[in-house]
């Protein structure tokens, strides 16, 4: 579809809207809402760049807002490890069907999700060992898949930590991975003019959803912010293991 045509600028500024909303509630979820029904409507190249640019421009502000709760010795090993992979998924991208991947993860992120639903957790901090290695699985799958978010996001909520600090190592993770990400792009030169023009008149509507989450979150309380999140999180990974 032509991206500025009336009925396609409609189409995904409802998407970046309710893509704004779940960003808000949850510091995550914006790019998982907005690429797959983007790249039904445009394709992925076009579909791709524009979620990891209203990424970054949401990042700014909620970056600020939770950097008091942030939990830094856990997320720097994520975050270095999984800007370090990003290349070796590139690559793993260009090698096997991307398709047959995608499913896999999601299929393994549902699996997951469904047994921390049912109640479990770990106790203590998470390990530096234990942190590299989900930022590097996240890194590769986002270079594979575009789609690097859910290890670290089920990683994260296993912890005991109280929702405000889950949620703001989430918002700075996927904050420093859609920026990396970004930045892959454009060296490859995968950053045309379309997508640069679509994001910046997607965005007014991709924030005002985010701040309507952003005032919906105060009305969870830590039980309530991990099932909707991990529900969430489930629905949209078996979306992807049926398409």
């Amino acid at each position: 579809m032509d991206p500025f045509a009336p009925e396609s600028l409609a189409a995904c500024a409802a998407i970046a809207l309710a893509a704004g909303v779940i960003r808000g509630i949850t510091g995550f979820g914006g790019a998982m809402v907005m690429t797959p029904p983007l790249a039904l409507l445009l394709g992925p190249l076009a579909a791709v760049p524009v979620a990891l640019l209203l990424e970054c421009l949401a990042a700014a502000p909620m970056l600020a807002q939770t950097r008091g709760q942030v939990r830094w010795r856990v997320i720097g090993p994520i975050v270095a490890a999984g800007i370090l992979t990003i290349p070796l998924g590139a690559w793993v991208l260009v090698s096997l069907d991307p398709s047959t991947m995608r499913r896999a993860i999601a299929a393994t992120v549902v699996a997951f999700s469904l047994v921390l639903l049912a109640g479990w957790r770990y106790h203590g901090e998470p390990r530096v060992a234990a942190s590299f290695g989900v930022g590097a699985l996240c890194g590769a799958l986002l270079g594979a898949t575009g789609m690097g978010g859910p290890p670290a996001i089920v990683y994260l909520l296993a912890g005991p930590g109280p929702i405000e600090t889950a949620r703001a190592d989430l918002t700075w993770f996927v904050g420093a991975i859609a920026a990396a990400g970004l930045g892959v792009l454009a060296f490859v030169g995968a950053l045309a003019r379309d997508p640069l023009v679509l994001a910046a008149l997607l965005a007014p509507g991709y924030l005002a959803g985010m701040v309507a989450g952003i005032r919906l979150f105060s009305r969870f309380d830590d039980r309530g912010f991990r099932r909707f999140t991990l529900v969430f999180l489930a629905a949209v990974s078996l979306g992807i293991l049926v398409a």
